[in-house]
């Protein structure tokens, strides 16, 4: 088995970024790897909650994931199992861990998704979440901007 690993800086507060892994409004503005829309987003964020999230590519096609939170601790961690809704023959269920750190800038945000059968499944998954943390990423930059060059959400 094989893991993915993914950092990013965001200009945001952890408990503001913990809030957009976590809330319905927060996971539509940045769930799915390019800008098409997130149609559904429901979460139940304790232990032992579900979450289930549907996206739009831009080409348009559908994808739904869903999963159980094992571990939600504000502002810092959560870690959740992962699976596609429609995985007859996808890698089955993954784990995803998602660590936030304060720095000067805001966030560090890693994520680490393991559970992977092969690379190639791992490439794929890869390209998905990095077009969805650097959308994440691109919304609190623009609120930075937004709201002024020094303010830190």
């Amino acid at each position: 088995m094989t893991s993915l690993t993914l950092v990013r800086r965001i200009a945001a507060r952890p408990a503001i970024v913990f809030d957009a892994l976590i809330t319905p409004e927060g996971i539509s503005r940045w769930w799915g790897p390019d800008d098409g829309p997130v149609l559904l987003a429901e979460t139940d964020p304790r232990v032992g909650g579900k979450y289930r999230c549907r996206f739009r590519m831009q080409d348009g096609g559908e994808y739904e994931s869903f999963g159980e939170y094992l571990e939600v601790s504000p502002p810092e961690r959560v870690v959740m199992t992962w699976r596609w809704a429609d995985d007859a023959e996808g890698p089955g269920e993954m784990l995803v861990t998602i660590e936030l750190r304060p720095v000067a800038e805001g966030t560090e945000l890693t994520f680490t998704q393991s559970g992977f059968q092969d690379e190639p499944t791992r490439l794929g998954h890869e390209r998905g979440w990095s077009g969805s943390l650097d959308k994440l990423e691109r919304h609190f930059a623009e609120q930075r901007v937004a709201k002024g060059a020094d303010h830190v959400a």
